[in-house]
């Protein structure tokens, strides 16, 4: 079984061949592009297309690759030591009562193959990818406490995103299949605004995307809005029944109609607002 696209997600031709490529050499996917290109909900969709279970670990700047694997519950376990028998005293004798599974381990023991998403990679720091280099190769890690191996019963389809925030160490680039999802051109983007709204009309349509590509291409944007902003966009303009005609922008305004789901810092808005305004000058 390959994927390819879905009733609700638009996968390139290229986005498919990775994938699959990536699956067929049992290297993890790494996944980089602007944030909102739909990178996490790739592997939702992988998981939902190749018909597996997906555990998503997502990474925060405080995260440590250690939690992947597991945590020992130190503090619990002599809290326990001074309690008495039937207090909870008992479990101190079992250190498996005081070891926390993470994320890799549940892939790991998992009863069949699964998608494993480890998501926002460049959030942690900067060793974070090079300690999970022998977990992820030989994909089995060590319990010091226990003594024991932990080995994957079925190798999981590892996909890892990354908004690009830092550099990745290259040790960990060559374990991975790269590919970079590039921004929708406006053929795609139509493609993936039908699977959204089927019904909307094709002058609508034609007007907003050309005016969200204006937008995205404007000199000294400090943040382009994404595929999910111009969704989220797209639906408020079928919520207020808009019209083409009321989507136009002149000299007097050059804010699109419900900005707040394009722009999302006051830099940007006093951009539009100072462009405006040298329009006017210029026409008077």
């Amino acid at each position: 079984m390959q994927f390819q696209s879905t009733e609700t997600y638009v996968a390139p031709p290229d986005l498919s061949i990775a994938v699959n490529a990536a699956v067929a050499l049992q290297r993890p996917l790494l996944v980089k592009g602007e944030p909102g290109t739909g990178k996490t909900e790739l592997a939702r969709q992988v998981a939902a297309s190749l018909g597996m279970e997906m555990i998503e670990w997502n990474i925060k700047s405080t995260t440590k690759a250690q939690q992947g694997l597991y945590e020992y519950d130190a503090v619990s376990r002599l809290r326990d030591s001074q309690l008495g028998p039937g207090l909870g005293g008992e479990r101190v004798s079992d250190v498996k009562n005081y070891i926390r599974k993470g994320k890799l381990w549940q892939a790991f023991e998992a009863d069949r193959r699964v998608v494993l998403l480890i998501d926002e990679v460049d959030k942690a720091d900067i060793e974070f990818p090079n300690d999970l280099l022998q977990e992820l190769d030989k994909m089995e890690f060590h319990v010091y406490e226990t003594g024991e191996t932990i080995r994957a019963a079925h190798r999981p389809v590892v996909i890892i995103t990354s908004n690009n925030e830092k550099e990745l160490p290259d040790a960990f680039l060559r374990r991975c299949f790269f590919h970079y999802i590039r921004f929708p051109d406006p053929q795609v983007m139509r493609q993936i605004v039908a699977v959204h709204f089927p019904e909307i009309k094709e002058r609508l349509l034609a007007k907003a995307l050309t005016q969200f590509y204006e937008i995205r291409e404007t000199p000294g944007l400090k943040k382009k809005p994404s595929t999910s902003e111009v969704l989220d966009w797209l639906k408020l303009l079928l919520a207020e029944d808009l019209d083409p005609e009321d989507l136009k922008r002149d000299g007097v305004n050059l804010l699109p109609k419900l900005h707040g789901a394009l722009l999302k810092n006051e830099q940007d808005v006093h951009l539009f607002e100072r462009l405006a305004f040298m329009a006017r000058r210029q026409g008077r």
